[in-house]
């Protein structure tokens, strides 16, 4: 089981960083004040390009005219035209020109931009960027020192976006994990230490050795194309997910005092006898599950960085994994290290044993974020958001009355008084109750928006429209997660493809019936390329698509299609979807997963895109971004 984990995590891995081209960028002169930027790209084998020409995914060069610099013409491109499937692209040496006049100043660079979609196949990348900045050589003045590049600003993006990775919802349900586990552990202080050396150490392992092994593997043989599949399962089925909801249960169960985690006590002392040998194989597997569970919020930055480093360059990208991974894995090396140091301070009463009822109450809270995943993407609709904020606000009352000393757990010894520590988590947890409260009656709850299943999944929400109730505009709206969205006056009636919408939105699950329906409204198609899995597509609807200035011009202006790469629902046999391969497609999430990047060429998720009444695009991809002003540039294009 492990082992098939990691091959997934590898070809995962491989889809996202391998080098589909290698750009190197050059200016040459040609005349008196007359220089030609050069930027020429290297293809790698069994990868494609769009030229220029193309309107929508077409290569594009970007110069930045900076003082003592002016464009002369507009860029021309040299290839070797290749053909798939009817279309135009380039293949392997790519040579695009730009004509410069110099001023002849000194210490001129000559920076800018190429932006391009690498294919295999069917398959096309996310849209990639390589950034360059050329000193230019004027004859007869002193040359300048050659900016190799930005490794240290890459570094430094890769140890902040390391130290935030702490606050995802998918990584920081581990914490409590990492601290329960370590509470456990016994022997030295020093072997404590030792073991949560070793814990940091296999986290900064398990993600910087299988890059530097992909690298390798793609500098050897010119990389390959896989499909997301893998990754798409580990993410969105219901067996990891309630695997994991599971554990987290189990873990909060052991914390309450039902029983104890601990080894057979044969293992113990053969672990002992062989030097703890035991020990560091638990650590190792407490990494590698934190690695696992936390991958479907960290991948996404980790590619972000990685794309940025993989540039031709072989060194940068393993070292921006191995600086973004010791960031990452530090606050838990830190917090495996207190535990430790725990056990070392005075005897206190059953003051540590409070800290694993409270370690367990949180990990009832976070765990149900698992089994949500399972439960939207299967539409099971056991733990809709009422359901979910309810098990959280009894959950946290609960807390607050443990930590008041109004009830009590096995080897808890009774409060005598209230430390002013204590007093402030009180009030800081019972001031989080009263937040949670006017969800239940459909308050947004932006904050939590990550955790939370979606608004719409809520059977009540205070002043909503019941169905079958006009709005002012004639048009009808949900009320519910089931219930269909009906005909108005000017929305055509298309019987099963009718969804409900964050914000009180309605639309289309079908792609054709919402180009249909935008050519009958003379309005635009917003697509919405989603998953019931993720976090940041729930970031974005709770707080950019609520914004007054998103909503009325998405109400207004376009229909919408909602289409869910990760939805588990079976098609009947006649919507089924056979590809090139033979694979037939037999559920919605894997049909629209196709239909995305056979259209719009992106895998991931959110990515939004515009389309004309005929289905034509207008503008996108466009993706995960909080500005909400950038939101509207974006809707008005």
């Amino acid at each position: 089981m492990i082992s098939h984990l990691l091959t997934a995590l590898l070809s995962v891995l491989l889809l996202q960083f391998s080098p589909s081209v290698v750009w190197k960028a050059a200016v040459n002169p040609t005349q008196d004040n007359q220089y030609q930027l050069v930027v020429t790209g290297d293809i790698a084998p069994d990868y494609y390009v769009h030229p220029m020409a193309d309107e929508f995914v077409g290569t594009q060069l970007v110069v930045n005219a900076g003082e003592g610099i002016t464009l002369t013409g507009t860029p021309t491109e040299e290839f070797t035209p290749s053909e798939y499937k009817g279309e135009t692209v380039v293949m392997g040496t790519y040579v695009i020109r730009q004509d410069l006049q110099l001023s002849g100043k000194d210490k001129l660079k000559v920076s800018g931009t190429v932006t391009w979609s690498a294919c295999s196949g069917d398959f096309c990348q996310m849209p990639e960027d390589y950034a360059f900045s050329v000193p230019v050589q004027i004859p007869g003045q002193a040359g300048n020192d050659k900016g190799a590049g930005n490794l240290w600003s890459l570094i430094l993006e890769a140890i902040l976006w390391g130290f935030l990775m702490l606050l995802t919802p998918c990584v920081f349900p581990m914490v409590p994990m990492t601290v329960s586990f370590f509470l456990k552990q016994s022997g030295s202080a020093a072997k404590g230490r030792f073991n949560a050396l070793m814990y940091g150490l296999f986290i900064v392992l398990l993600y910087t050795v299988p890059i530097c092994l992909i690298i390798g593997i793609t500098w050897a043989a010119g990389g390959a194309a896989v499909t997301a599949d893998i990754f798409n399962w580990l993410s969105t089925h219901w067996l990891p997910n309630i695997l994991f909801f599971l554990i987290f249960m189990v873990f909060a169960a052991s914390f309450f005092g039902a029983f104890e985690i601990t080894l057979p006590a044969r293992w113990t002392t053969k672990a002992d006898a062989n030097s703890g040998k035991g020990g560091l194989v638990g650590v190792f597997f407490l990494a590698l599950t934190l690695v696992l569970v936390s991958f479907s919020c960290t991948g996404p930055i980790v590619g972000t960085v990685l794309i940025k480093s993989t540039q031709g360059e072989f060194w940068a990208p393993m070292v921006t994994m191995l600086a973004f991974s010791i960031a990452f894995a530090l606050p838990f090396a830190l917090l495996a290290f207190f535990p430790s140091i725990l056990k070392k301070l005075p005897r206190s009463g059953g003051w540590l044993n409070s800290v694993k009822v409270v370690l367990g109450f949180v990990e009832i809270a976070l765990g149900l974020k698992f089994l949500s995943t399972a439960d939207q993407t299967y539409h099971w609709h056991i733990l809709d958001r009422e359901v979910y904020l309810a098990i959280w606000i009894v959950c946290f009352a609960l807390l607050g009355l443990y930590l008041l000393g109004k009830i009590r757990f096995k080897n808890d010894t009774p409060l005598e008084y209230l430390s002013v520590g204590r007093l402030a988590l009180v009030i800081a947890d019972f001031a989080f109750v009263v937040y949670l409260l006017p969800g239940m009656w459909g308050a947004p709850l932006k904050a939590l928006s990550g955790y939370m299943p979606p608004l719409e999944t809520q059977d009540f929400v205070l002043g909503a429209k019941m169905p079958g109730q006009a709005g002012h505009d004639g048009t009808y709206v949900m009320a519910g997660p089931s219930s269909p969205v009906m005909a108005g006056p000017d929305r055509p009636s298309l019987t099963g493809s009718e969804v409900s919408l964050p914000h009180g939105l309605t639309g289309y699950s079908k792609l054709e019936d919402g180009i249909a329906a935008a050519a009958a409204q003379g309005k635009k198609v917003f697509v919405d390329i989603t998953g019931h899995g993720c976090v940041n597509c729930r970031e974005m609807e709770a707080r950019v698509w609520s914004a007054p200035e998103v909503l009325r011009r998405l109400q207004e202006n376009f229909v919408i299609v909602s289409l869910y790469v990760d939805d588990k629902t079976k098609l009947p046999e006649s919507q089924w979807v056979t590809t090139e391969s033979g694979k037939v497609l037999k559920d919605v999430g894997r049909v629209n997963s196709r239909l995305v990047l056979d259209r719009f060429h992106v895998n991931s998720q959110p990515n939004y895109f515009i389309l004309d009444g005929e289905g034509s695009i207008l503008a996108g991809p466009r993706g995960y971004n909080l500005d909400v002003n950038e939101f509207v540039k974006f809707l008005d294009l």
